[in-house]
Parts: structure tokens; sequence; C-alpha cells
């Protein structure tokens, strides 16, 4: 499997990480995802299908907390996604981050996984 990286941005609050591992774009956000933050996430996944990518999975493991701009970058990202004939899988969402997905029922829209291994060998899912 290729596990270069293919590049990351930072904020104050933020990092965003970016590799290939198959057919998937991996996305790491590392901290909090926010109105202040959301762009440095959202470009990059729109990076991700831009490159041809369609299957998206965002690595949410240290992602310590998300408010409704940071979903609704997901939200969009899945649009296109699904558009393009893929999807975004979510992988090892912390309770604090899980909690804004069940409240807001956007938990059914999108494929979510207990790990991030989990959503790689769900490669066709």
């Amino acid at each position: 499997m290729d596990r270069g990286t293919v590049g990351s941005a930072q904020s104050g609050r933020l990092l965003v990480e970016v590799r290939e591992e198959g057919s998937s774009a991996v996305v790491t956000p590392v901290g909090e995802l926010d109105h202040h933050t959301a762009d440095l996430l959202r470009e990059p996944l729109e990076e991700c299908l831009g490159k041809g990518f369609s299957r998206l999975v965002v690595d949410c493991a240290r992602l310590d907390f998300c408010d409704s701009t940071g979903l609704n970058v997901l939200l969009g990202a899945r649009l296109k996604a699904e558009a393009a004939g893929g999807g975004v899988h979510l992988a090892a969402m912390q309770p604090v981050v899980a909690r804004v997905f069940e409240i807001t029922g956007a938990e059914a829209v999108f494929t979510v996984h207990d790990s991030l291994e989990s959503a790689l060998s769900d490669e066709a899912g």
C-alpha cells in the first residue's frame, strides 16, 4: 500500500494530513474543526476529489471538536463524492464528535467505521 503523505495544512487549532491508501484518500484532521478552521479541511477534501479520489476516508481519531460548520464541510464533501460514484467514510470518531453527528442525524448519511483499519478494509463500501 502507498502510505506516502500527499499533503498537509495547519492553523493554530487544526492540522489536516492527507495520504493515499489504495484507492482511497485518507484525510486526518487533528484538533478543532469549527468556523475558523473549516477551510483547512474543505480545501484538502476538494483537492482529493479533484484528483479523482471519489472514496474519502476521514480519520477522526484525533479530531477533538466539530461544530455545525465542520459538519457542513463533511456533508458537502459527501455530496460531491457521491456524485462522482464514491462516498465519505468516517472512522474512529471520538464520543464528543460522534454526539454532534447523532444529535443532527448526520450519522445516518455517512458510512461510519469504528476504526481506520475497518474503513480501509471496506474498500467496496
